[in-house]
């Protein structure tokens, strides 16, 4: 049988690859991008907001998410919950209707479409007939009132989606049911609300846009009472206990409206402007709270002075004599109050204001003095600020991350205590086997740390750069002061502010030593701070130090922008991370690699005009190294001059390929008709679009040109206690790789820990490499005698790994774009290479080491390489022998800024941004997978309409498609006719009702 494998074929292998290696996207972390929906059950206290890009997502207690997809890729108009039950109904802007439940599954739950429905007009009638504007799911749960552009309000039973052509609403129904004075006036047009009677469901209101309100019989199918505004018409509200209505307009007032059995026309009790007497934007959603001590809550939505105010996003807030107008930096799609839903509560007591903006989730604590906001334990803004740079720490140890929560904690002073008031479900998920710290990097310069361990991420800390540097903005300005006087009295809140105030305070590369706690962070205008942590608040000088990358060489003149002025004297610092020195790179380019060693106390830097090493204990330069080759003028120019080098660039490939058609024209002579010439050149133009247009795809591994542009740019920085100088003494080392295919090898010698203070720390350079094909250097690895990644810098020290074997010789691993080389140590001669590009223009754009365990025994692991390529596939290569393990489609080649903003994990998992917003999660392990798994209570009703709660059920799928639907649900039918077929109670019970019967 052995000659019938294929070469290369081992059945072993191929099972063990099968318990280690498993490709999941697990969950998505972050705020979803666009949102245009929002919709809450007050029974299970579930959230669910929709997208434009036809998405629907579920979130209950922290831990508790669903995720839903339409296959239409809609935009979601509206979301309703179907009263007391696990389900719901959304409108799509292409006017279907889907129906989605909470269903069993395996042993679990998962949010799946149940069924889908256009509702369709006679045959020749407009679409507007049809277009539905407003939809109320009845308390009855067998049925939707479906209001449309034309006045018909349609009903349809649910779950079946089929039109009650008997109980249609029309418009002529409803005017001949009002007085004749009053209907010649006006006409019905558009339905803006429908809301059930609070205390009868057997009544409707009904709005129309032209502000005639009905109160409608459904039973008797007549108008009771019609009420008539003046102002058109926004939407309407119902008081607790049915006796009033509120009703808000266009221009921007409310009106209260008392409803009388003795009169079937009611003039209003009382017309608001609250925000008058001058025009006022509408007034487009109301809440009206009722309380124990007498004074309502009225919460409306707009409302605003439209000269002076229009442009604000607002939610305002009256009680009594408080009165805040909740200002939010993007527009407000959508809120709602949380608030009792006991029906035999006399009051409301409202609890909560949960507002979705177009950017974040703000939620305000009603009860509290003052009103302040409530910390989310999910939907983070990761984007408040534009995301720059991302890192990924594993395995933080309790001491450093109880002392991040601490300075955390005491930033959040000013949120409210109030527990997280949507709290539906239950999650089950076992508690994460590590803590785990992703720190994101942004535009502002600032640096979010959040809590990755498990499903939801949480922002632990923030820490900002901004004091170190003079800029326009006072660190000490609070855009949340409200002076006593002001009209409308605005207050802004939440985190999201696009705006930096200088972008040359971005962050570009973040270096966390989870054992030491030092911390560096590198930035937009050459900047490098390291910092400590300190649990206390701090006032000290921070050193400054500069990097002069192109050692005064003649010829080279910086275009870019200049560095940060720094502050001068003592700065004040929060509690957390302080910067203690700066380190200044001259010219001020983006900072492209950074390397900390904590254990040495050495930071290294590089950007595109070389590297350098700083000894931060002794605040001392070690040395710079510039890597600019002399036809490397892009460098120079800053990222502000690369469009004009860009069109530059492209006029002298214009010229080249122009010169070249002509001197191939002259090379084939002049003769020949006109025709002949002009045939030819038009099949030279053809044939040279087509290479063009093939270059990319059939290009193989070629040598690069010298004088490519950028060639001396830093790509990756790696520290290594290794052979460099021979095979009997090891010694520190730095490794810089360059986007021109070089590596620089640097001999440290650390003075002993006794004399650290006394002696300067000294560097040679030992080494270069040129590798032949010049592809850019994304990777350097060390291996030890026994082909195992060295350890981190302390992880030895703090007994979290092997010590390094150092007996048996090193080999160091160069990861290219386009190929994997080992060399031995310390010849550095060639002994293994995997090349990765060959005919499919693949490319490497991140790599890392990541550690694989067994999902089937705990005493195996191994360490492979996990690999991101242009072409958003990630593959797992075997270490030392580079043999490809298997390959996963992750992510769309197109998307570019996906691609680039990928961060792997130690253990296997990775992050990628799908939106400025979020993070897509994903597991290449099968022993590390981080999922949502939660349990949500199911209602049962009964034939005498009570509600009863059986046993929940697990969340064990994220997504699903309505597609694949029909075979689960069989399953899922068949298991749970096992289940009562096998419970004694149930066979008793269907047998004395078969005998009853008889």
């Amino acid at each position: 049988m052995r000659r019938f494998l294929r070469p290369g074929h081992d059945p072993v292998r191929e099972r063990l690859k099968r318990d280690l290696f498993q490709f999941n996207k697990t969950v998505e972390h972050g705020f979803p991008h666009q949102p245009s929906a929002l919709g809450y059950s007050p029974f299970l206290r579930l959230m669910a907001i929709g997208t434009r890009s036809g998405a629907i997502k579920l979130y209950g207690a922290p831990g508790v998410e669903f995720m839903g997809l339409h296959e239409e890729n809609n935009t979601v108009m509206q979301i309703h919950f179907i009263p007391d039950q696990c389900q719901l109904v959304t409108l799509l802007d292409d006017n279907s209707l889907h129906l989605w439940s909470l269903k069993q599954h395996g042993g679990g739950s998962e949010l799946r479409e149940e069924n889908r429905f256009t509702l369709k007009g006679p045959p020749g009638s407009p679409p507007s007939a049809t277009q539905v504007t407003a939809v109320l799911a009845h308390s009855s749960r067998e049925v939707l009132y479906l209001g449309t552009e034309s006045g018909n309000i349609f009903v349809v039973e649910l779950p079946s989606f089929q039109v009650l052509e008997d109980r249609t609403i029309t418009p002529e129904a409803v005017l001949q049911r009002i007085p004749e004075d009053n209907c010649n006036r006006r006409s019905c047009e558009l339905v803006e609300a429908l809301q059930e009677h609070p205390k009868n469901p057997d009544q409707i209101l009904i709005g129309y846009s032209r502000a005639l309100i009905v109160l409608w019989d459904l039973q008797n199918n007549k108008a009771i009472h019609h009420f008539l505004g003046s102002q058109q018409l926004e939407n309407l509200y119902w008081q607790r206990d049915g006796s009033k209505f509120i009703s808000c307009h266009y221009d921007g007032s409310y009106t209260q409206w008392p409803v009388s059995s003795d009169s079937r026309q009611s003039e209003p009790l009382e017309n608001t402007v609250p925000y008058g007497p001058f025009p006022c934007k509408a007034i487009s959603k109301i809440y009206w709270q009722t309380t124990k001590n007498g004074l309502p809550y009225i919460i409306f939505q707009g409302g605003m002075p439209r000269a002076s105010y229009g442009d604000r996003h607002s939610i305002s807030v009256i009680h009594g004599s408080q009165q805040t107008a909740f200002d939010f930096t993007s527009r407000v799609i959508d809120f709602f109050i949380i608030f009792s839903s006991d029906p035999a509560a006399e009051f409301d007591d409202p609890s909560a204001l949960v507002v979705l903006a177009e950017e974040e989730l703000v939620v305000i604590d009603l009860k509290s003095a003052g009103w302040p906001a409530v910390h989310p334990p999910y939907l983070a803004s990761l984007h408040c600020s534009a995301i720059t740079c991302s890192h990924h720490v594993s395995n933080i140890p309790l001491k450093l991350w109880e002392r991040i929560i601490s300075a955390g904690s005491k930033q959040n002073i000013h949120y409210s205590s109030m527990p997280w008031p949507i709290d539906g479900g239950t999650n089950i998920a076992p508690d994460p086997p590590q803590r785990d710290l992703l720190l994101t990097g942004h535009e502002d310069g600032t640096v979010r740390f959040w809590d990755a361990s498990g499903v939801c991420l949480h922002l632990l800390y923030k820490l900002s750069t901004v004091r170190v540097f003079l800029t326009d903005a006072d660190p000490n300005d609070n855009m949340n002061t409200l002076g006593e006087d002001e009209w409308p009295p605005l207050r802004k809140v939440g985190t999201f502010d696009p705006y930096s105030d200088d972008p040359r305070l971005g962050i570009q590369k973040i270096y966390l030593c989870k054992y030491s706690g030092y911390l560096a962070v590198a930035g937009t205008a050459g900047q490098v701070l390291v910092m400590e942590l300190n649990d206390e608040d701090a006032e000290h000088v921070v050193d400054h130090a500069e990097a002069d990358l192109l050692q005064d060489q003649e010829g080279y003149r910086w275009k870019g922008h200049e560095k940060l002025k720094t502050r001068d004297g003592p700065v004040r610092f929060e509690a957390g991370f302080q910067p203690f020195v700066l380190v200044q790179c001259q010219p001020p380019a983006v900072v492209t690699s950074l390397a900390l060693h904590s254990e040495w106390k050495l930071v290294a830097f590089g950007t595109s005009h070389g590297f350098g090493l700083f000894d931060h204990q002794q605040k001392r330069l070690v040395f710079v190294k510039c890597t600019l080759h002399p036809s490397d003028q892009l460098a120079l120019e800053g990222p502000l001059s690369r469009v004009k080098s860009l069109k530059k660039s492209l006029r002298q490939s214009f010229r080249r390929m122009r010169r070249s058609r002509v001197s191939s024209r002259k090379r084939r002579g002049g003769g020949g008709n006109a025709s002949e010439v002009q045939e030819a050149n038009a099949k030279f133009d053809q044939d040279a679009l087509q290479e063009m247009e093939l270059a990319p795809v059939q290009r193989k591994i070629e040598a690069r040109s010298a004088e490519d542009s950028f060639t001396g740019f830093v790509r990756t920085l790696y520290f290594a206690d290794t052979f460099l100088r021979d095979s009997s003494r090891h010694c520190p080392s730095l490794w810089a790789g360059t986007n021109g295919g070089t590596v620089y090898a640097f001999c440290l010698r650390v003075p002993p820990a006794e004399r650290r203070m006394d002696e300067p720390v000294r560097a040679e350079q030992a080494k270069e490499i040129q590798l032949m094909h010049r592809a850019p250097v994304v990777g350097i690895l060390v291996l030890d005698g026994r082909s195992t990644p060295l350890p981190e810098p302390l992880e030895v020290a703090h007994d979290l790994s092997k010590s390094p074997d150092m007996q048996g010789s090193h080999q160091l691993l160069v990861v290219s774009e386009e190929q994997f080389k080992v060399f031995t140590l310390p010849k550095v001669s060639s002994k293994l290479k995997l090349k990765l590009t060959a005919l499919e223009g693949c490319r490497v754009r991140k790599v890392t080491v990541a550690n694989f365990g067994s999902c089937k025994t705990d005493d195996y692991s191994e360490n492979d390489l996990a690999v991101l390529t242009n072409l958003g596939d990630i593959q797992i290569i075997s270490l030392p022998f580079l043999k490809l393990q298997i390959r996963y489609p992750c992510i769309r080649k197109e998307d570019v800024s996906g691609i680039a903003s990928c961060v792997f994990t130690k253990y296997g998992q990775g992050f990628y941004l799908i939106s400025p917003s979020e993070f897509e999660r994903f597991s290449l392990s099968t022993k590390w997978l981080v999922e949502p798994r939660c349990i949500v209570d199911m209602p049962e009703v009964t034939s005498n309409n009570h509600v009863h709660n059986k046993p929940g059920t697990e969340n064990a799928a994220r997504k699903s498609s309505p597609s694949d639907g029909g075979e689960d649900e069989r399953k899922s039918g068949r298991l749970m006719e096992h289940a009562l077929l096998n419970d004694e109670k149930v066979l008793k019970e269907i047998q004395s009702t078969l005998e009853g019967g008889r």
